[in-house]
């Protein structure tokens, strides 16, 4: 269990899946420059937001940016969209009579990715829920903002493991403060932080190389 100083972002977890040292740079040396898909991004979750926190719509009650977190994960954040379906098999909520259900929806721009980043920031905001809410998530949604279209994803043993591994991995960086380095791959053309990272530098020399090839023109 993790103190609440020590909690991360959720949403970091995408950023670390797709560049460790991406997720670094952002999170940990605190460096972000906006590019075209993070301001569309930006666009996307402000409109998901820009509504009643709460709403109701026949046996579904919705919760916009709900704020969550997990003391196991050690984590904070918060869901774009919590759908909370009518059910016999639902949890009990505050206020509320019966029992509901619990949806996680996570809004994207784009399309569907090749890479499974937005899976599993969704999962963690399912296991998120599940902490807080004593309950158990079967699946969640992803909407993606380019093809108007929800993506069923099911919280699968593999990708609860996988986020669980991937934010121990987060909190070993974040408590040494250490910033990895990267290897440059076509993935770095889309990234915010190409200028500031320099991933190209690395497929050059190393800095000793430079040094003595430095060293060797001045005797010279």
């Amino acid at each position: 269990m993790y103190e609440e100083e020590e909690y991360l972002q959720l949403s970091g977890i995408q950023h670390f899946a797709f560049c460790r040292r991406q997720w670094a740079l952002a999170y940990l040396e605190q460096q972000w420059q906006e590019n075209v898909r993070t301001v569309e991004g930006k666009l996307l979750h402000d409109k998901a937001h820009d509504v009643m926190s709460r709403e109701s719509r026949g046996e579904v009650l919705i919760s916009r940016a709900m704020p969550i977190c997990s003391k196991e994960l050690g984590i904070s954040g918060e869901c774009d969209v919590v759908e909370f379906h009518r059910s016999p098999e639902g949890v009990s909520l505050w206020g509320r009579e019966g029992t509901y259900e619990v949806v996680p929806v996570e809004y994207k721009r784009g399309r569907p990715k090749e890479s499974h980043a937005d899976l599993l920031q969704l999962a963690a905001q399912a296991m998120c829920l599940e902490e807080m809410l004593c309950c158990r998530i079967p699946y969640g949604y992803l909407f993606y903002g380019e093809t108007r279209h929800r993506e069923k994803v099911e919280i699968s043993e593999a990708l609860r493991t996988e986020v669980r591994e991937m934010f121990q991995e987060m909190h070993g960086y974040f408590a040494r403060r250490y910033t990895p380095k990267v290897k440059w791959s076509k993935s770095c053309n889309a990234c915010s932080l190409k200028e500031i990272c320099m991933p190209v530098l690395g497929r050059g020399k190393s800095a000793a190389d430079y040094i003595d090839a430095r060293m060797q023109e001045t005797e010279s």
